[in-house]
């Protein structure tokens, strides 16, 4: 790898690092900013080490915030249009001592020199520092090296900076993924000694580095990593489940490598999060619902319990109840019947219903994934690309009772009833008839419905109300199982 020395430092960041100086204070790009600029890429953020304290650098800035035990202060820059600028991390030089939690220092102390500070740090390629006035980088555990060399390694003994971070091991593997690199093999080896200290770390801090993985461009690096490792048992032990498993005739690869097959495929695309997460797990469910049937292994039922353990897994990790929603929904419809030649609208509709219109696209993602992740060398053949046109012809039409022409009050009213039940079991034979035909959906013709419908005994308007909102809330699922067993789907 070529690195590109070329430092182009923001004029915000440079204007900083002078103010620091004109007070007699050291100061240096520190970490990853630096590592990004030696790659030739924009950093995330810029970090700034200094020998100047808390309360130094805030009275050197006017605009200033701090709010952290180890002595971070962010300088708010109000006039640029770059988030990455907004806000510049001033840390004073420290050093830490003590991690009886195996993630966080007990004692946090001001260091008097940059090598102090650095050589807590976690790996050599976030241990360089970039003198900004001089131009002139810092580098004492051979950093710029293990970056020529594409090699991770931490500063100094790797037992020593796991025991002190144990997420550290996980940040390993995601630079990995994120950067293409191999981890040194010394390195590989404390991961496997030390891995059950993950069992100390927070949910919610392995999810932030598992959704940075799973973000990457490359995620089966770290995750291919985690699964030699034995590390996955620390994100979910249900990731587990799936290696070496073995599948039917038509997956050439067992259920885990396709699950990370497919996630690649998703992340080449560019696919957003929730989609991400679904392509991952749109198949955790089969180790589950696996059998031996007619001389081959069967996963039936694999979607629907897919769900239930996709909403635990993202639960577990603490995961926001937006991305569970909608992850839920991906994992759950995944396995829609895309026959074309067979499926009709009203399927289709039922589909678009179930999933969302906001999601419908997205659940089209996690198909084309899927088939990619099964080996098969085109995403969208023919019957996608038809399935797609149907969705759009259906994206017009009512997929809900309030897309009805008539409401909940116009069913009291023409019925003459008062508030209860009857009126949502009304209501759902409606949306299910208009969902076999939308032109069904004009006021006269709705009206008169509720008229029949409102003479029906109670028991019977009970039970055809049951029936037509199990049918509205799934795919048209008599129609989809005749054509399931006819040609052979699980």
């Amino acid at each position: 790898m070529t690195l590109k020395p070329k430092f182009n430092i923001p004029e915000e960041v440079k204007i900083i690092s002078r103010v620091l100086w004109s007070a007699k204070f050291e100061n240096f790009l520190v970490g990853g900013c630096v590592r990004d600029i030696l790659l030739g890429k924009k950093p995330k953020d810029w970090d700034i080490t200094t020998s100047a304290l808390p309360r130094e650098i805030e009275a050197l800035f006017e605009n200033t915030f701090y709010e952290n035990a180890y002595g971070t202060v962010g300088v708010v820059n109000d006039t640029t249009t770059d988030s990455t600028l907004k806000v510049v991390e001033i840390t004073p030089y420290r050093t830490e001592s003590g991690y009886s939690d195996f993630r966080h220092p007990d004692g946090v102390k001001w260091a008097k020199t940059l090598e102090e500070d650095l050589k807590r740090r976690d790996f050599t390629i976030n241990a360089l520092a970039l003198d900004i006035e001089k131009v002139e980088l810092i580098d004492l555990f051979d950093g710029e090296k293990d970056l020529k060399k594409n090699v991770i390694r931490t500063v100094g003994d790797p037992n020593e900076r796991f025991t002190e971070d144990a997420l550290r091991m996980l940040r390993a593997l995601r630079f990995a993924s994120e950067l293409g690199f191999a981890i040194d093999s010394d390195t590989l080896l404390a991961i496997d000694k030390n891995k059950n200290l993950l069992e100390h770390v927070s949910k919610e801090r392995i999810r932030d580095e598992f959704v940075k993985i799973i973000m990457s461009d490359n995620p089966s690096v770290a995750l291919g990593i985690a699964t030699q490792l034995g590390l996955l048992q620390y994100i979910s032990p249900e990731f587990e489940r799936g290696v070496g498993m073995e599948q039917n005739k038509a997956h050439a690869y067992t259920v885990w490598e396709h699950l990370l097959r497919s996630l690649d495929h998703a992340a080449k695309k560019n696919y957003p999060l929730h989609v991400r997460i679904a392509v991952l797990l749109h198949d955790i469910a089969k180790p589950h619902t696996r059998k031996w049937q007619n001389e081959q292994w069967t996963f039936y039922g694999h979607d629907v319990v897919g769900a239930k353990v996709t909403k635990q897994i993202l639960t577990d990790l603490k995961f926001p109840k937006e991305i569970i929603d909608k992850v839920l929904k991906l994992v759950r419809w995944h396995m829609f019947f895309s026959d074309t030649e067979t499926i009709t609208l009203s399927a289709v509709r039922r589909m678009v219903r179930n999933v969302t219109p906001e999601l419908i696209w997205d659940l089209m993602d996690v198909r084309a994934a899927d088939r990619i992740g099964t080996g098969r060398p085109k995403e969208s053949p023919y019957r996608l690309r038809k399935y797609h046109s149907m969705i759009e012809e259906v994206m017009r039409d009512p997929i809900s009772v309030k897309q009805l022409k008539v409401s909940g009050g116009d069913v009291m009213k023409i019925a003459s009833i008062t508030p209860g039940p009857k009126i949502g079991f009304i209501l759902e034979i409606l949306l299910s008839e208009v969902l076999d035909d939308p032109k069904r959906n004009e006021t006269g013709y709705l009206e008169e419905r509720v008229k029949e419908l409102a003479t029906l005994p109670e028991n019977e308007l009970r039970k055809q109300g049951s029936e037509a909102r199990s049918r509205n809330e799934s795919e048209d699922e008599k129609e989809s199982e005749e054509i399931k067993k006819k040609f052979g789907v699980k």
